[in-house]
């Protein structure tokens, strides 16, 4: 034990407090949960907002001490009960805010992928990183070591801000108005945790943009997007956003809509909070699929929106963080390692024109580039993290980024030494060319691990990818550049709505078989920020998306007119004979005749939906008067604890600690902005519950509410607190607790009788 506390305390000295303090609490909650003392609705929730995801099992593994081996286990996981949680590994996401890295954090990566994953990091198209098949029990250790070197899971899940994005380009491109790094990282920071945040419906996604023409930040198909642009003001040139709100993608996608021509940079912090506040207070709660702000926003108009939102602006009391950073952000700079100096023409290795033809991205800074690292389905194993760790080293900074393509790119490399830089990724299996091409296509995870994938969409990129790069040096150059993105349902996890093609994984029974289809989506507009979603043409049989692919360029090499875009050219053929050339596509054999096409790819078993789960995505709605009453819960276990441990003094300071909370708790179903003093809680829980009597029991009348104010009293008068006295107050805590919970409960009863009433409870609660 001693030894455990060491490494603890060590990895606690290199991180933030509060974090540290955060991940003892989950560790603590995950005991609780095994105990039964933490309802698994609430629990659910607690985990996501940590990125701790449940994933598919029908080809699950787990990890056991150094050793990974096949399990079959029961398809509930992470969601059942707690006779199987325990044993069912998971997915854990790590955020990766605008995608930055340094080789430290990476090495770490690399070692923990290795240790309690399946050696595998996977990037995936918000610019986060997952482990697949970890074990829960695992998962504060894991967060702990990442932490320890400035990497968070906090709300990388969950109905809170997700993960803040930007173009990876951000500060080196050409084409720029300014550097929108230091935003995106403050908009993060600020954000992250706050409490304006934590009571959406849904999950609330941020992206940021330097430039309007290109496709890096996608800003249009996010909840709230931001563009750089400047403008004179009073004479003088000043930044700020065009900004926007209400985009998604999922099964209805919509383009978000223009919420101010030009907010100034002092304005997006404080902004942002007023949205969050108007979507916490009126967004869907009960139906979950209409339950992200795209929904509020069409419902309501966005003149509506945009008055409820600048009325919310007003009422903010001024917080020095919406600006203390913006004194900064013209200073931020990212530096290089080597002088710049241009691509001599000297000898360059075999495969090099090639890769540098793709992979290479010329910055605006002369004599340096971007170079890609391609990573086929977003994959790469623990060795390949830390070779690329050890060449980040040799050739740049700290200047790493992922990708929403799912990709890596080194920046600031002098491009003198470009071809060592190759010939040491080709050396690792990372000098792969064609990034940002139609053979680096896009995928989700699919049905190798999402409870809600139908169709294997990495095993169709995988296959797609393979027969597109062995015709990749004859590819037309009208479809080189096209994106190929395909998801394994219709939530659009693989972006498919933004693609030139794009697929999602569906079913189709085929004379009393199941087989694995996927609709067809052609003319997505990647560029412009997300400029335009595609139209779906129809379904077809998995096993021939490759010939769906095939004759679709082909079509549009043969007859497009000079220089008419792909987008053009589906606009005006049409969908009618769109449809008509896939139509024979459509067709499946009679098992008996070819049962590979009752297959998905890459999975040798007939094809079936019933290894299908719960998906998690959405999280569970669950309030913040919930939250606080879990955490009365887990404060008054560790309250337990110190008794346990002969700390008494400790242990009846925190049970009180935990009573106050319990109360807070319930003051926030009516109060929602309730402040954390204790005082004020006390003052209020007495006049809204005690003086109206909703808190007194049937049987014990006041009695419960009482054991609050003793032990106050208890606390200010004592001089020395005796074991039968401190067991007593850890005991009456726990029937305060408990009396809460039951209050909570008749309270919510009350609101689903009168559906009125919830609706003003809930947009009270906002």
């Amino acid at each position: 034990m001693a030894q455990s506390l060491d490494w603890k305390e060590k990895l606690k000295s290199r991180m933030a407090p509060d974090l540290a303090r955060e991940i003892d609490i989950f560790e603590t909650q995950i005991e609780l949960r095994k105990q039964g003392k933490l309802d698994e609705r609430v629990f659910a929730e607690t985990r996501l907002r940590r990125g701790v995801y449940g994933q598919r099992y029908d080809n699950g593994q787990r990890h056991d001490g150094q050793k990974v081996q096949k399990l079959k286990l029961p398809s509930g996981g992470l969601t059942k009960g707690p006779e199987t949680v325990w044993d069912a590994p998971g997915m854990l996401r790590i955020k990766i805010p605008f995608g930055g890295l340094n080789p430290e954090q990476m090495e770490a990566l690399a070692d923990l992928s290795e240790e309690y994953s399946d050696a595998i990091s996977h990037v995936t198209t918000r610019q986060d990183i997952q482990y697949h098949f970890v074990h829960i029990d695992d998962t504060p250790t894991l967060m702990r070591r990442l932490a320890a070197v400035g990497i968070t899971t906090r709300e990388a899940c969950g109905n809170v801000v997700r993960n803040v994005t930007a173009c990876p380009l951000a500060g080196v491109c050409r084409d720029e108005t300014f550097d929108v790094t230091p935003y995106a990282i403050a908009c993060s920071n600020f954000l992250l945790g706050h409490p304006d945040t934590q009571d959406f419906g849904r999950k609330f996604k941020v992206a940021f943009s330097g430039c309007k023409q290109h496709p890096c930040g996608l800003t249009t198909m996010h909840d709230m997007g931001a563009i750089a642009k400047t403008a004179v003001v009073d004479g003088q040139e000043r930044r700020g956003f065009e900004f926007y709100v209400g985009g998604g993608l999922g099964a209805v996608p919509y383009k978000a809509q223009l919420f101010e021509s030009f907010l100034p940079e002092e304005e997006l912090l404080p902004l942002a909070q007023a949205i969050s506040r108007v979507f916490a207070r009126l967004g869907e709660k009960r139906n979950r699929a209409r339950a992200r702000v795209k929904f509020l926003i069409a419902n309501l108009g966005i003149e509506e929106f945009r008055r409820l939102v600048l009325e919310e602006r007003a009422k903010l009391e001024p917080d020095p963080r919406w600006r203390d950073y913006l004194s900064t952000v013209r200073q931020y700079r990212e530096t290089p390692l080597k002088p710049a100096a241009s691509l001599n023409g000297g000898e360059r290795p075999r495969g090099f024109d090639a890769w540098h033809a793709t992979n290479v991205y010329r910055q605006r800074q002369p004599g340096y580039a971007v170079a890609t690292v391609t990573l086929p389905l977003g994959d790469i194993t623990a060795g390949q993290l830390r070779g690329l760790a050890d060449i980040a080293r040799r050739f740049v900074k700290d200047t790493i980024r992922t990708t929403v393509e799912q990709n890596i790119v080194l920046r600031w490399v002098s491009e003198a030494d470009l071809p060592a830089l190759y010939e040491a990724l080709r050396q690792i299996g990372l000098g792969e060319a064609n990034a940002g091409t139609i053979v680096d296509v896009t995928a989700c995870p699919g049905t190798d691990t999402c409870k809600l994938g139908i169709a294997s969409s990495r095993g169709l990129a995988k296959e797609l990818r393979s027969r597109l790069s062995e015709k990749s040096f004859e590819l037309d150059a009208a479809v080189k550049d096209l994106r190929i993105k395909v998801s394994g349902c219709f939530n659009s996890c693989g972006q498919h709505h933004i693609a030139d093609i794009g697929f999602y994984g569906i079913n189709r029974n085929i004379n009393g078989y199941a087989v694995p289809h996927f609709q067809v989506m052609l003319g997505g507009k990647f560029n412009d920020n997300a400029g335009a979603y595609g139209l779906a043409i129809g379904a077809v049989p998995s096993k021939r998306i490759p010939e769906v692919v095939l004759r679709v360029t082909d079509r549009y090499i043969k007859e497009r007119k000079k220089s008419e875009s792909f987008q053009d050219f589906v606009g005006r053929i049409g969908k009618k004979e769109t449809k008509a050339m896939l139509e024979d596509l459509t067709q499946v054999p009679a098992h008996a005749v070819d049962a590979s096409f009752y297959r998905d790819w890459g999975d040798p078993r007939e094809f079936t939906l019933t290894d299908m789960g719960v998906g998690e995505c959405a999280g569970e709605v669950v309030s913040q008067a919930q939250f606080t009453l879990a955490a009365s819960e887990r404060e008054l276990f560790e309250a337990q604890v110190y008794f346990d441990a002969g700390d008494l003094r400790k242990a009846v300071m925190t049970a009180y600690a935990a009573m106050v909370q319990a109360a807070q708790a319930l003051v926030k179903t009516q109060l929602y902005d309730v402040s954390n003093d204790e005082a004020i809680v006390l003052t209020e829980f007495r006049k809204r519950f005690c003086d109206t009597e909703l808190f007194y029991d049937k049987y014990a009348g006041g009695k419960f509410a009482d054991y609050l104010f003793k032990a106050k009293e208890t606390l200010q008068q004592q001089n020395g607190m005796k074991q039968d006295g401190a067991l007593r107050l850890l005991q009456e805590a726990q029937l305060f607790i408990d009396a809460a919970h039951s209050c909570y409960n008749k309270l919510s009863a009350l609101r689903v009788a009168s559906p009125a009433g919830g609706q003003a409870a809930n947009q009270g609660e906002g």
